[in-house]
């Protein structure tokens, strides 16, 4: 009688755990049906430069998915040239016999903490082509390009366009094969920067 007793008990547990996990399952897929646009489109305010007369050539194109409410992963593709180290740009002192042109494919992690604050995390992949001062093809380099940000999204048009100002830490550790006369240049400089962003999207 008592084993009886203790086995029913036991089941009633158990009906319990497994009829409870069932519908936290259930209220958590109603949670992340309320998404209504997991799929984003993006790129940089900051490709204005392009309109320069020292244009940059800058281009980015970002596309994320909406994982939850919190969680995003993007893809990004980007391209620019430079003519100076990237730890001083803006403010070096010597520039580059020539420019670098980089091309990337990067890929990010991106955390809502609240409301719109956001952090990032995200690794981009750069194949450097290096150009003399006659704008001849020299010799190929490899960067890998190392970005931790934090932001805030501001949302409009029921929600479907966002603006996100952010200020980034950037860092590179990898970044090869520099020609003799860059590498003179880039001796010393630092491999990391603090820069603003301002980039922008559409979620459909």
């Amino acid at each position: 009688m008592i084993l009886r007793k203790k086995l029913l008990v036991i089941l009633m547990f158990s009906a319990s755990f497994v009829f409870g996990q069932k519908a936290d399952a259930i209220d958590s897929s109603k949670r992340e049906s309320q998404i209504k646009h997991r799929n984003s489109l993006g790129s940089s305010f900051f490709m204005l430069g392009n309109l320069l007369e020292d244009a940059p050539d800058y281009v980015l194109l970002t596309y994320g998915y909406r994982l939850t409410k919190k969680d995003r992963l993007f893809v990004e593709f980007n391209t620019w040239k430079y003519a100076e180290p990237l730890g001083t740009y803006g403010n070096s002192k010597e520039m580059y016999p020539g420019f670098i042109r980089a091309f990337g494919i990067g890929v990010g992690y991106q955390r809502f903490l609240w409301r719109g604050l956001f952090t990032t995390i995200q690794a981009t992949p750069f194949m450097k082509q290096y150009h003399d001062i006659n704008d001849d093809k020299t010799q190929k380099g490899f960067q890998l390009y190392l970005q931790l940000i934090a932001g805030y999204r501001f949302e409009f048009f029921k929600k479907r366009w966002y603006l996100e100002p952010a200020i980034a830490l950037k860092y590179w550790p990898v970044d090869t094969n520099y020609p003799v006369d860059f590498k003179l240049i880039q001796k010393g400089t630092p491999k990391y920067i603090f820069e603003p962003s301002l980039n922008f999207g559409f979620k459909f």
